[in-house]
């Protein structure tokens, strides 16, 4: 593998395993409510990334996953069945699937060279022909944008900060800095009224 491939594989690894630490300890309820006001949830945004990693880094680059995603077979990925997962769903299918794929998206990675031709069929048609590198980098990206969402929806949750929340300070330096924080936006609380 060449070495920007290993970077690419690594920084991918790191994302994913953020995404699936912001499950930890939080309920089956916390996981899957929505949490903004468009339905984000923590453990849609990981069913999302099934679907993402199969779909770019499998089927379009001519190597499908033997997994068929219920919501990709039955179309309803379209009406964002994707994005949130139904009561027969459980955390373990959801994740499971998810290091599943891992697998296959690695090899993957090990066996195709980033120029390798790839073709994304639900792109207009003059932009669909594109390369492993190009989708290998819009997965790398997109994995890392949805591992901020859950830091973030997780915070809402319960207050749990990212990875180094607990490096950067304990409670009271938090306390401190968040309201410092509130006191420099009070300033221009009257801006809006």
């Amino acid at each position: 593998m060449d070495p920007v491939s290993r970077d690419l594989q690594h920084y991918l690894q790191q994302s994913r395993d953020a995404l699936l630490r912001s499950l930890d300890g939080a309920s089956e309820y916390d996981v899957r409510r929505p949490l903004t006001p468009s339905g984000t949830n923590l453990l849609g945004l990981v069913k999302h990334l099934v679907g993402i990693e199969a779909s770019y880094l499998g089927d379009c680059v001519g190597r499908p996953w033997s997994v068929t995603l219920p919501w990709v077979a039955d179309g309803s990925i379209w009406d964002g069945a994707d994005m949130w997962v139904t009561e027969t769903e459980s955390r373990e299918e959801i994740t499971g699937l998810y290091r599943s794929v891992w697998s296959h998206t690695n090899t993957s990675i090990v066996r195709l060279p980033l120029d390798a031709p790839a073709e994304v069929s639900w792109w207009s048609p003059d932009r669909r022909r594109t390369t492993f590198g190009h989708l290998l980098v819009r997965v790398v990206a997109e994995t890392a944008q949805h591992a901020g969402h859950a830091d973030v929806l997780r915070e809402s949750v319960d207050g749990r900060g990212g990875t180094d929340h607990d490096d950067v300070g304990d409670a009271s330096f938090w306390a401190s800095y968040v309201d410092r924080v509130q006191r420099a936006a009070d300033r221009f609380a009257t801006e809006n009224t």
